[in-house]
């Protein structure tokens, strides 16, 4: 089992920053790549960015592509995701997720997910 917690959500006007981080326990953390999804209201859950077991790839969605990053740092059992240029439609809950195996765009091919952190933008 590996337990996942978001933190770092809250309320930032256009254009503004936030960095969310998922700390993960339970497992060996460098075992599992790891993505980031959201869920704005009245949507369904999308993917946002993923990045492989050791940081060596990254992928991003078209929609946050040049404005988000993500990272982690296996010595401290965390994956962040540096969001910039915040527009309005990036408000959502945003969920770090955690897989064996290759990293992927997939939800359903996750095993684990945090409960998600509350991101506002407000224009």
């Amino acid at each position: 089992q590996v337990q996942l917690v978001e933190s770092g959500g809250g309320l930032v006007q256009a254009g503004g920053s936030l960095r969310l981080s998922c700390a993960a326990s339970g497992r060996t953390f460098s075992n599992y790549a790891m993505g980031w999804f959201r869920q704005a209201p009245g949507k369904e859950r999308e993917f946002v960015a993923a990045i492989s077991w050791n940081g060596g790839t990254t992928l991003a969605a078209d929609s946050v592509q040049g404005r988000f990053t993500i990272s982690r740092d296996n010595a401290r059992n965390t994956v962040f995701l540096q969001m910039n240029s915040l527009k309005p439609e990036d408000t959502a809950v945003y969920y770090c997720a955690a897989r064996t195996g290759p990293f992927t765009t997939t939800e359903r091919l996750y095993d684990y997910w945090g409960q998600g952190t509350q991101v506002t933008v407000s224009s």
